[in-house]
């Protein structure tokens, strides 16, 4: 299902905020947007919502937020991803959105990094 109108002009304007981490892009995937940095996805956008990846040192700072993580369904069955939703304020304040974006590349890194090593 192609994104709507709506989601590509908040996809648009979610990397415009991130460009001051690096020459953020947006992909295409699944109906939504993976959020790509140096090749990494970071990010994710789906139903014109930001989600920012997590991993076991980032994501009890989401869920103390009562932050959301990003499920979706197939064959019935629901599937959580280490994605949480990003804090509203992200979207409202240059600033916060450089802290949480910069965050969440350096845990993609730490995360490909450990996935080299094994």
């Amino acid at each position: 299902m192609p994104a709507s109108t709506e989601e590509k002009e908040f996809t648009s304007y979610v990397v415009e905020l991130m460009q001051s981490i690096g020459p953020v892009r947006a992909k295409a995937m699944f109906g939504g947007y993976g959020i790509f940095l140096e090749g990494l996805m970071f990010g994710l956008v789906a139903d014109s919502v930001l989600y920012l990846k997590a991993d076991k040192e980032t994501e009890e700072e989401f869920k103390a937020r009562g932050l959301e993580p990003f499920t979706y369904n197939q064959k019935g069955k629901e599937f959580k991803m280490s994605y949480y939703q990003a804090p509203e304020e992200t979207l409202e304040d240059d600033e916060e959105m450089e802290s949480w974006a910069a965050q969440a590349y350096s845990t993609a890194l730490r995360v490909a990094s450990k996935k080299r090593k094994k």
